[in-house]
């Protein structure tokens, strides 16, 4: 298998020169990850903030297999189907009241792509000359031109920068930097009328999971909010119970206009994504002008199969096990902090729901040797981490069990 995908494929965020092995996965079930030579592998980040109620869970399989055998795909420009519409209820039905109609797409790059688009649109609609785009340093909203655009990590980003639409950048805010802040924003706005501000809500996650505070960010959401900045909260990670609530926007008081969604959304099963807007948004677009839809399509758009397995994973999160594992996951992860407290190897130590998270004094590059050397050592304690920079991090599965957390902050120890 490892001879015939070095021949073959061309791996995502990989140096294929430096980083030429791979590992290979036969099968992965609830919280482990099974080589072809039968080793295991606690998967300590969900693959990706993916499947967070477990690899091939038999309940989202059955659900799965029984729209399989209905409708597989169809159209969505001119049609519907159930599992869309029951998948559009009970969304609507956890996310903050004022989001109101789901626009379907492909994967979180285009979750954050379409809602930047109805940013720019809506003002373009509205006749408003506005074509600059707000994001945060050290943002990532994903790998197309829009959503690079917004992000501020340049080592994703640099051969494209030229190419990009006008973003400007604010620091992530504190309490004690919110107010001036504020006033570099107003200048910002007062110099080129901005569209939408984009933003990850209280955790960055390519960024090195770094959490900021609601308070810190309400003042400009409400300042955006004044000024008809369209609000765009990217919760492709943060979302579905991650941060302690059901959505990290729920911690924070102004809702934004737009909420973008992937990754667990679906559970890992199938690709997927939805942009929800609120029903001013849509009202911009609803016209007897064709040109003022939202011209925004993908092949697979709403399909059957990945709406089912979203609608099981919804009916999942709201059960009582998850919700009591979830609370597990945060309780293990303060203990494991307070153990951690008095480490001098470490600093900003943190926890923020099911995430964890701490920096090593030793700074080491993004992707460099330091980094794969740590990575190599959480695999032979069959541990699957993945660490940004000095950056270690858990956003384990909520099936976890408490003898694999203990595994995972094993393996983190031996390293400090």
């Amino acid at each position: 298998m490892k001879e015939l995908d070095a021949k073959n494929i061309w791996h995502p965020l990989t140096q294929h020169k430096t980083h030429p092995d791979v590992l290979p996965i036969a099968k992965a079930k609830g919280a482990l990850l099974y080589d072809t030579e039968g080793n295991t592998y606690i998967d300590g980040i969900a693959s990706w903030y993916t499947c967070m109620y477990g690899h091939c869970n038999p309940y989202i399989i059955e659900k799965v297999y029984a729209q399989m055998q209905q409708l597989d795909q169809i159209v969505f420009s001119g049609f519907t189907h159930q599992p869309a519409v029951d998948l559009s209820e009970k969304l609507l039905a956890i996310l903050p009241d004022n989001q109101q109609k789901v626009f379907f797409s492909d994967n979180g790059s285009t979750a954050t792509e379409v809602g930047i688009k109805m940013a720019l649109q809506y003002h373009f609609n509205k006749g408003n000359e506005r074509h600059t785009i707000l994001a945060f340093e050290e943002a990532f909203h994903g790998d197309t031109f829009g959503a690079m655009s917004a992000s501020g990590l340049s080592v994703y980003n640099g051969p494209f920068d030229k190419h990009f639409i006008d973003v400007v950048r604010i620091p992530v805010p504190t309490i004690e930097t919110v107010d001036s802040i504020l006033k570099q924003l107003k200048e910002l706005h007062l110099k080129s009328p901005l569209a939408g501000f984009i933003y990850e809500p209280l955790v960055q996650g390519a960024a090195g999971m770094k959490m900021y505070q609601p308070e810190a960010l309400e003042p400009i959401l409400a300042f955006c909010k004044a000024h008809t900045i369209i609000t765009i909260a990217d919760e492709v990670m943060t979302g579905f119970g991650k941060t302690g609530t059901l959505f990290a926007s729920d911690q924070i008081n102004t809702k934004p206009d737009v909420i973008c969604l992937s990754k667990a959304l679906t559970a890992g099963m199938l690709p997927m994504a939805i942009s929800t807007c609120s029903q001013h948004i849509y009202d911009a677009f609803y016209s007897n002008d064709m040109s003022k839809g939202l011209f925004h399509a993908h092949t697979y758009t709403a399909n059957p199969l990945a709406c089912a397995a979203a609608s099981a994973g919804i009916d999942l999160l709201l059960s009582q096990e998850i919700e009591k594992s979830r609370l597990r996951i945060h309780k293990a992860h303060l203990a494991f902090k307070e153990r951690l407290s008095e480490n001098p190897t470490i600093t900003n130590v943190r926890v923020k729901g099911v995430i964890f998270a701490l920096e090593l004094t030793k700074k080491m590059e993004r992707y460099g040797s330091m980094r794969d050397q740590l990575f190599v050592h959480f695999k032979n304690k069959g541990v699957f981490l993945r660490p940004l920079g000095n950056t270690i991090y858990i956003l384990p599965p909520y099936v976890i069990s408490d003898k694999q957390l203990k595994q995972v902050y094993e393996a983190i120890e031996e390293v400090l």
